[in-house]
């Protein structure tokens, strides 16, 4: 909606609310738009539309009929029902602000840009220490979120075109039932009507924005569980625990499904599906030798094997040369009334609770520019209550960088949470979670109290479709590492260093750390700076002694908190070649249909579609472990061509794999 649209909103809310009550005819007279309109069925029609609009924002607009007189139609705005408002301590707060900011709020949509204004409106003061050692976590952002949410919650179908990973992008008309995250990934699970059964989709997979359909018809399951989704595409009758050799503080994922000791050389897996252990394994497989099922063994020593005669040599590059470039998805992100009008009545509320706010830090609390910050106090500078007359206007003064803003109160006023405005909060806070240390009981208190105001909400479904997945946002053997004793042990003493920042002694922290591209561990003495999320990952940044400046540690990673006295030292270099650091240059890789989650793993620069289901992709720098990784885990679904120097790596690596699992 334009800005006019936004100011007549504005309008619309300072008339009602600024009276007792006003009756329909009289509101159409002294809104100027709906005076105007070409016709009284125009005018009808501009404020149904309004009437949505002042309702999704969380404002109780209520429609009344004279007692004596059926025709005449007052409005006003009530007062907040009980339990319409989070009411939240300031720790609470202060970690669904963190929360908030998880999101990019540029490209993830409506939910998420209106969610920072309206936990601004509440008018609390966030806990500065809090805040700043909250982890700063990132969810999946992506601009068709919004709409996939809304029809889950209000149970109609969308469609949208999707490219699989099997062809070419098709139009597919689903169902929602569920839109969760795993993996740090955003998936859509419901009734694919074109197909008449169950289907997942990755939403980073579609590649238009969701147009809405009909109403669902498809009887929706009462729980649905994404991780069980998930695991059920690589389910197999064919299932054992497995028994395998790992170097110490090595293949910790596997350890901490295994529930062993860091230094423990025999593991033993809990019964798994053969193609999900063959993945598992294959993730990890530079640093482990699996003993049994003798069987399996076979069948990564052959995967190895393949992944070697693919890489030796140099590349066959002619289908690369020959395939045509894949055009980037064209999805509309623009910013919607909503999200402008939440923002300019929480600014209102915000200022008007205060007397008077700083400039800049209102728009840092907003995350939106100063420059974009003054726009919407000149807005707010011409509406007003449009029955009392022109003089009657709000007042929003910004000189000399201090806001102020009078002659608003019908904005005073928190503006509450749709149920999917609550689920974005929701996902924000899992990425917390993973770091979340001495904070994890004020997280869990404020999960709780948004999946009481999800109860709440009208239209919220009976069993609300996100809970399960976004609460929790991480798969099962990531919860087991998170909570268990090495974990929270370092997580407390993180959090404790972070706390005692200004005293350089307390502020230390003596760490083994097991690195991903070398062997052996390292002990380093380090002082914390700030926790950070990345999908389903969290890092420490921390200035290092060992290395002479910041370095980014993964928290998993850190297996042990030292004492102070032990002495540091730098991890082991031999066993296979050095996979320290990042490839120079771009990488180029052909994938196929089941390694197309590598390109979205490095955050391809280019895509390219050649024949059939082959697909290429250019990795700009990526680093080199994770890549190497990611391409024995494919089992042969992805092939490095080029550099020649990074296949030749991936030859080297497999064979001393591959000889480990061969008689």
């Amino acid at each position: 909606m334009a800005a006019k649209g936004v100011e007549r909103l504005l309008n619309v809310i300072m008339t009602i609310g600024s009276r007792r009550r006003i009756d329909r005819a009289k509101l159409f007279a002294v809104i100027p738009d709906y005076a105007e309109a070409t016709s009284d069925q125009a005018a009808e029609r501009m404020f149904e539309r309004d009437k949505a609009s002042i309702l999704a924002l969380g404002l109780p607009l209520v429609t009344e009929r004279d007692v004596l007189d059926e025709n005449t139609v007052y409005y006003r705005i009530d007062a907040a029902p009980a339990g319409a408002v989070l009411d939240l301590t300031t720790e609470e707060y202060t970690v669904l602000l963190a929360a908030s900011r998880a999101w990019d709020d540029a490209a993830a949509g409506g939910a998420a840009r209106r969610v920072r204004a309206k936990l601004l409106s509440l008018g609390h003061d966030a806990d500065p220490d809090l805040l700043r050692r909250a982890p700063r976590g990132a969810v999946e952002s992506l601009p068709v979120l919004t709409p996939l949410l809304e029809a889950v919650v209000a149970g109609r179908s969308v469609r949208f075109v999707y490219r699989g990973t099997h062809g070419a992008p098709a139009l597919r008309w689903v169902e929602p039932w569920v839109v969760g995250v795993h993996d740090g990934h955003w998936y859509l699970h419901g009734w694919d009507r074109d197909r008449s059964a169950p289907r997942l989709f990755r939403a980073s997979r579609i590649e238009s924005f969701p147009q809405d359909g009909p109403a669902a018809t498809a009887p929706r399951p009462a729980q649905t569980d994404l991780a069980q989704v998930l695991e059920g595409m690589l389910d197999s009758s064919d299932r054992a625990p497995a028994v395998l050799e790992a170097a110490p503080y090595k293949a910790l994922s596997l350890r901490d499904r295994a529930g062993a000791e860091l230094a423990a050389e025999r593991l033993t897996l809990p019964t798994l599906p053969r193609p999900a252990a063959r993945r598992l394994l294959l993730a990890d497989v530079r640093w482990i030798e699996l003993l049994e099922p003798v069987a399996w063994r076979r069948e990564i020593a052959e995967v190895l094997g393949a992944i070697i005669a693919l890489h030796r040599g140099e590349a066959d590059t002619a289908a690369l040369a020959a395939a045509t470039l894949r055009p980037e998805p064209r999805i509309r992100s623009t910013a919607q009334s909503g999200d402008h009008l939440s923002r300019l009545i929480s600014v209102a509320s915000f200022v008007m609770s205060r007397g008077e706010a700083d400039l800049a830090e209102l728009a840092e609390a907003l995350g939106v520019t100063e420059k974009q910050l003054v726009t919407d106090l000149q807005v707010l500078f011409v509406c007003g209550d449009m029955g009392a007359g022109w003089e009657d206007l709000i007042e929003a003064e910004w000189e000399h960088g201090t806001v102020r803003v009078r002659n608003a109160e019908p904005l005073r006023r928190a503006l509450s949470l749709s149920a999917v405005e609550i689920t974005a909060l929701l996902a924000g806070l899992a990425t917390l979670e993973p770091a979340a240390g001495e904070t994890e009981q004020v997280v869990a208190s404020a999960r709780a109290k948004l999946l009481a105001g999800a109860a709440g909400r009208a239209e919220t479904p009976a069993a609300l479709p996100t809970r399960t997945e976004i609460a929790e946002a991480v798969r099962a053997d990531e919860r087991i590492a998170r909570t268990a004793d090495r974990a929270e042990g370092v997580l407390a003493a993180v959090q404790s260093a972070l706390r005692a920042a200004g005293d350089p002694e307390r502020s230390r922290l003596m760490i083994r750390y097991s690195s991903n591209d070398r062997p052996g561990t390292s002990v380093r003495r380090i002082r914390p700076l700030r926790i950070e999320t990345d999908g389903a990952r969290s890092y420490l940044l921390a200035d290092c002694e060992l290395a002479g400046g910041e370095r980014r540690f993964r928290l998993d990673r850190i297996v042990e908190i030292l004492d102070e006295d032990a002495p540091q030292q730098r991890a082991g270099t031999g066993g296979g070649p050095d996979l320290s650091g990042r490839v120079a240059g771009e990488v180029w890789v052909r994938l196929a249909p089941p390694g197309r989650w590598v390109a979205e793993s490095f955050a391809a620069a280019e895509l390219r579609d050649g024949e059939g289901e082959a697909a290429f992709a250019r990795l700009d720098s990526p680093v080199l472990a994770p890549l190497v990784d990611a391409v024995l885990e494919s089992a042969g679904a992805v092939e490095v061509l080029t550099p020649r120097e990074l296949r030749d790596t991936i030859v080297t690596v497999a064979q001393i794999s591959r000889a480990r699992h061969t008689p």
